[in-house]
């Protein structure tokens, strides 16, 4: 009989012991899953590593980001006006970047038609790089080598430089510290050799991608319908759980 007594008043003893616990994990886990909303709440920006960028790049990969326009697939800022080419992660990570040659011609727009004419009857006038946002993939060209079509209407591609015509100089002009040389194509990106190989193919080897070329005659927001991210991490306001939540946290730290 004692035994029992002894047992009845234990088991009691825990209970009683055991409900203020559960409460309290069942609010720290409330309270866990408050302050990760609230944390999903903050802006997210791409990483740039130590690269140096133009403050138009950027923002384009900071919006590129936080709005998750790339849909989960790796991308590339294609910045015109410093003829610099940046690849990042679906998540974005900087994965590398290098200097670019672009269009002849400075202007955001293709001539209608100009991906079925011949190269020989393109004007230097046409021979501009269209901006916008393109789904972009890698494929062969007649030669049967590996390009990275951006814009197949337009026959817009990212490729390894093409150094067939020495008179062009174009190894040269990538290596140029000025942005004055590098625009001599047809339209298409050239890109140096080992940069395509060690970090552009790999980047898009087994996914679409997309690749947005920055414009230079008209605002990026006009292009791609952007928007400033820190300007609207200003205006945010924390829900009030998260609020609470975080106080909590900062009071159970102490």
């Amino acid at each position: 009989m004692a035994r029992g007594l002894c047992l009845v008043l234990v088991v009691a003893s825990f209970s009683a012991q055991s409900a203020p616990a559960l409460e309290d994990g069942a609010y720290l886990r409330a309270s866990h899953s408050a302050v990760q909303a609230a944390t999903e709440e903050r802006p997210k920006r791409a990483n740039f590593e130590q690269e140096p960028a133009s403050p138009e790049a950027r923002d384009i990969a900071n919006w590129v980001v936080d709005s998750a326009d790339n849909h989960r697939m790796p991308f590339a800022i294609v910045d015109k006006a410093q003829a610099k080419v940046f690849v990042f992660t679906a998540d974005g990570r900087l994965r590398g970047a290098a200097s670019a040659l672009l269009g002849l011609s400075r202007g955001d727009d293709s001539v209608p038609d100009i991906g079925k004419r011949k190269l020989s009857s393109i004007r230097p006038e046409e021979r501009t790089t269209p901006a916008g946002r393109f789904v972009a993939s890698l494929d062969r060209n007649l030669k049967g080598e590996e390009i990275l079509w951006v814009d197949y209407e337009t026959a817009i591609s990212m490729h390894r430089v093409i150094t067939s015509n020495a008179k062009e100089r174009r190894a040269q002009r990538l290596d140029s510290p000025s942005t004055l040389d590098n625009r001599i194509s047809y339209g298409c990106i050239n890109v140096p050799v080992k940069f395509y190989e060690n970090v552009l193919s790999p980047a898009f080897t087994g996914t679409d991608g997309i690749v947005y070329v920055l414009p230079e005659t008209r605002s990026a927001r006009e292009v791609f319908g952007s928007y400033d991210v820190d300007e609207r991490a200003g205006l945010k306001i924390p829900s009030r759980d998260s609020s609470i939540a975080l106080g909590a946290a900062a009071n159970l730290a102490k």
